[in-house]
């Protein structure tokens, strides 16, 4: 299976490199299932999920899974959406944090899902990764 945006547009929106809305503007659908990678080229997951700030309308996270064996297992990190970079030569994402550093991000399984809009809870995500609330 394909997991870059390019493979998952249905639409249409990115059959031109200049014409449509990405990569400034991107359907939130085909970024779903995007593969992740660290700058050390080492592969940390990919995205199940976009949680939005509905007071704002952002994107306030990517939840990311990560671990596990042919999906057993994994591990889900919301990751703040500021700390992604979309690389578009390689049509995934890029995220600056160790492969080792990740098994000590703070994270959740499926079945446990955190209260993201605590304000604890974002600092401790925001600190991990480097970035801010917005």
């Amino acid at each position: 299976m394909d997991t870059n945006y390019v493979a998952r547009d249905t639409l249409g929106m990115y059959t031109t490199e200049h014409d449509g809305p990405g990569p400034r503007l991107m359907g939130a659908d085909t970024l779903l299932g995007n593969d992740v990678y660290n700058t050390a080229d080492e592969d940390l997951g990919d995205i199940k999920e976009f949680m939005i700030d509905m007071g704002t309308g952002k994107v306030a996270y990517a939840v990311l899974s990560f671990g596990g064996v042919l999906g057993m297992g994994d591990k889900l990190f919301a990751v703040p959406f500021t700390a992604l970079k979309l690389d578009t030569a390689h049509k995934r994402f890029t995220l600056d944090v160790s492969k080792d550093a990740m098994k000590n991000a703070p994270g959740f399984d499926k079945d446990h899902w955190p209260s993201m809009a605590d304000d604890t809870w974002a600092k401790g995500v925001h600190t991990f990764y480097g970035t801010h609330p917005a």
